[in-house]
């Protein structure tokens, strides 16, 4: 459904705009390989907190104690 909408505005722009509309279609793919690097670090940044978490809850997790469906 996004993939059919964004058609349709790319479309939509192409009839009003045409030029723009090409130059959007030429730089999506140079700014989606920009943003590789950023997404990277966005995902490791994820796992350094998820690795500080896991170490954190780790006696109360030896303890015995799990947490609820509600707090999960």
């Amino acid at each position: 459904m996004k993939t059919l909408l964004v058609a349709v505005l790319w479309c939509l722009l192409f009839v009003l705009a045409w030029p723009l509309a090409l130059l959007v279609l030429v730089a999506w793919p140079v700014l989606w390989l920009l943003s590789l690097p950023f997404r990277a670090v966005g995902i490791a940044v994820g796992a350094v907190f998820a690795l500080l978490r896991a170490l954190l809850f780790l006696p109360a997790r030896l303890l015995g104690y799990r947490p609820t469906a509600a707090a999960a």
